[in-house]
C-alpha cells in the first residue's frame, strides 16, 4: 500500500509543532508537510473579514499542496474556513477545515452549544459553522457566542497570563449555560488544561485533536 500525505495549511508558525505532535500520535504512516502564512490571518483582522484577495490566496495554497503531493489537505485555521470551503470545490483532493469535525462533534453532544473566541473574525465563522452542521445534521440547537474582549490583545502584546485570565473568566461563566463548549481558536486549549475539574462540567472542543483523529479514520 503506498504512503498517504498530508499537506497542512497554517495561518501561525505555532501551530506546526501542535499538530506534528498530533500527526505523530494519530497518523504514523503518514507523510506530512506544512504550508504557513501568518499574514492570511493579519489581512483578515486589519479588513475586518476574510476578503476576496485571502480567499484566492487560500485556494491558491490549497492547490500548491495538491501539487505537492498532498492525498488530503487539512486547512488548520478557523478564520479561513469558508475559503477553504470554496477551495475544497475546486480540489482534486480532500479539502478538510479544521473545525468541521468538531463542530460536528458538538452538534451530536447536546443541544446547547457554546462558541468561544478571543477574535470576532474567527468567532462568526465558527459559529456559522456548527449553525450549518447542525441544520445538516437535523439538529435543533441554540448557540451562544462568548467574544474574550482584550483577551488577544494581550497575548500578541506577549500577556500570555492576561490571556489565559479573560478566556478562563469566560469559560467558567460559559459551562454554567451550555451542553458543550467549542473553542474557535486552538491556542485557547492551553486555558482549558489548567481548569479546574470543577470548571470542565461540560465538554470543551478543541479542533486540532478531533481533526487529526477524524483524518485518522480517512487516511487508513
Amino acid at each position: 500500500m503506498s504512503t498517504k500525505t498530508l499537506a497542512l495549511i497554517h495561518t501561525s508558525a505555532t501551530l506546526v509543532p501542535v499538530f506534528q505532535q498530533l500527526c505523530a500520535e494519530h497518523l504514523p504512516g503518514v507523510q506530512v508537510f506544512n504550508i504557513v502564512d501568518d499574514s492570511l490571518v493579519r489581512t483578515i483582522n486589519r479588513e475586518g473579514s476574510l476578503t476576496p484577495a485571502v480567499a484566492r490566496r487560500v485556494v491558491g495554497y490549497v492547490n500548491s499542496a495538491e501539487e505537492g503531493g498532498a492525498d488530503y489537505v487539512l486547512v488548520t485555521c478557523s478564520s479561513i474556513g469558508a475559503a477553504v470551503e470554496q477551495a475544497a470545490g475546486l480540489s482534486g483532493v480532500p479539502v478538510l477545515r479544521v473545525d468541521q469535525p468538531m463542530a460536528d462533534q458538538a452538534v451530536q453532544t447536546g443541544r446547547r452549544i457554546g462558541v468561544i473566541a478571543t477574535l470576532p473574525t474567527t468567532l462568526g465563522p465558527t459559529a456559522d459553522l456548527v449553525q450549518r452542521r447542525a441544520a445538516r445534521a437535523g439538529q435543533e440547537i441554540e448557540l451562544t457566542s462568548v467574544l474574550c474582549e482584550g483577551a488577544f490583545e494581550a497575548l500578541i502584546s506577549g500577556n500570555g497570563v492576561q490571556h489565559d485570565a479573560i478566556v478562563s473568566a469566560a469559560l467558567k461563566e460559559l459551562v454554567t449555560k451550555v451542553d458543550v463548549i467549542v473553542l474557535a481558536q486552538a491556542s485557547m486549549g492551553r486555558v482549558v488544561d489548567a481548569l479546574d475539574a470543577a470548571d470542565r462540567v461540560v465538554p470543551i472542543l478543541a479542533s486540532p485533536g478531533i481533526a487529526i483523529q477524524h483524518l485518522a479514520s480517512q487516511l487508513v
